[in-house]
């Protein structure tokens, strides 16, 4: 586990160093040429909240190469997909290719039984260090990324800002104050889009980086119960943030039933102004919205000290392939294609990623749109730090429940806190962890 956030930058921070303009050499881009059975057929899970237009190119490049069709299956995101993942690996009905997240999700899937080790295949000397921790668990490399890293933050108006003289919030209190004048404008100060149950989690998740700005050893002492959400003060301060949203009326009034397509709606017209979201709803505003993007910026979850401000961020999600796939050898094709120069450029054509690439040497950033270029900035400074769930193997999967009760004032902050400490209980028992 690494020991500290200054590490955790730098091995970050490295992440953007290895995908500068380079294209990646043959020898590790080359594909390997199994033979296979013509005319094979994979089924590939996916959340069904996820673009799918950059996968469906790939799927048809591929079928085009290799003779390997691929039919796509969602499953629901939050915490009901979650249990369908474990359900249908609990009961032998998984795909034979699943993409899923990275980090401390996937060690509650118990990796080992269900997922092939792919440490050893040529495909993994591209993929960053800061990568394969993610997706390593007892020495063994279950996952290849599936698009770039992402930031946890707050995607703002620009326009609207600019109209009521604002400024990009430096502390949470300039954010509160920004968010109080946008309200006395008649405009929904901060977007919530509840319906989609995931959304409900982002400002506690995207406070990461303050938390463990205030309290550099949280994560580790997480891990091992020596710390808890609901009794250290810079954890508990994420649920008060997300509770303080509410109990101030800056969410839109239809906040419980929206959902997260809505809420890119209202910020694209600017009837919402601003919308705590992960970076990767960039893509959706610049596939349906492309003459607004200059309309939309990102800042990151402002903490209490303007001298600590950093961003928070999400590394890709992974794709796995099924232990008892009866095609490995397809599938380990269809691996190696989605991390050739020629997968990254059919996955991204015509669109720009939103973060850097967990591949090496295949990032190209000078058309990056607006907002990316806001995120960016974050990490060729340095000032970056993983979301918890990379640096600790814990996550409670009832977060989002959790989340929702404390964003729609049914309970408090520091009920709410408690009770993902007792969430977070139940998996570190599941998982057999020290000091539990």
């Amino acid at each position: 586990m690494l020991n500290n956030r200054k590490i955790v930058s730098v091995i970050l921070c490295m992440l953007l160093l290895f995908c500068v303009l380079a294209g990646c050499t043959s020898d590790n881009g080359s594909i390997p040429n199994h033979s296979d059975t013509n005319e094979v057929t994979l089924s590939l899970l996916i959340d069904n909240q996820a673009d799918q237009e950059g996968i469906r190119a790939v799927v048809e490049k591929i079928e085009k190469k290799y003779q390997i069709k691929t039919d796509i299956e969602t499953r629901p995101s939050g915490v009901e997909g979650h249990q369908v993942m474990k359900t249908r690996l609990a009961t032998g009905d998984m795909a034979d290719l699943v993409i899923y997240n990275s980090g401390s999700l996937l060690q509650s899937l118990n990796p080992e039984e269900y997922f092939v080790d792919l440490k050893d295949e040529p495909f993994m000397r591209k993929i960053v260090p800061s990568f394969k921790d993610s997706v390593t668990v007892n020495g063994k490399v279950f996952g290849l990324p599936l698009g770039s890293a992402i930031a946890g933050g707050w995607l703002y108006n620009k326009k609207v800002y600019q109209e009521l003289g604002l400024s990009v919030p430096k502390t949470w209190d300039e954010l509160i104050s920004n968010s109080e004048r946008i309200k006395a404008a008649g405009k929904t100060a901060v977007i919530g889009t509840y319906r989609d149950d995931w959304t409900t989690q982002l400002i506690v998740v995207a406070d990461y980086h303050n938390v463990i700005a205030d309290d550099p050893t949280f994560a580790e002492d997480f891990s091992v119960n020596k710390a808890k959400f609901s009794t250290t003060p810079a954890a508990l301060r994420s649920f008060e943030k997300l509770s303080e949203v509410y109990q101030r009326g800056f969410l839109n009034k239809d906040f419980q039933t929206a959902t997260y397509k809505e809420g890119m709606k209202m910020l694209i017209d600017g009837t919402g102004v601003q919308y705590p979201m992960l970076s990767s709803i960039i893509m959706g505003i610049a596939k349906n919205y492309p003459d607004k993007m200059n309309d939309i910026g990102f800042f990151p979850q402002p903490g209490d000290n303007p001298e600590k401000k950093g961003v928070t961020v999400f590394l890709p999600a992974a794709i796995y392939v099924n232990k008892n796939t009866q095609h490995l050898e397809a599938a380990k094709k269809w691996l190696a294609y989605s991390t050739s120069p020629e997968g990254v450029k059919t996955l991204f054509a015509g669109r720009s990623p939103i973060g850097p690439l967990a591949i090496k040497g295949m990032d190209d950033t000078k058309d990056a749109i607006p907002a990316v270029k806001d995120i960016l900035s974050y990490f060729q400074s340095g000032l970056t730090t993983p979301a918890l769930e990379y640096l600790s193997p814990l996550k409670g999967s009832n977060l989002p429940q959790i989340t929702m009760k404390v964003g729609s004032g049914q309970i408090s902050a520091k009920t709410g806190a408690g009770l993902y400490d007792k969430d977070v209980e139940l998996q570190a028992k599941q998982l057999g962890l020290k000091g539990w």
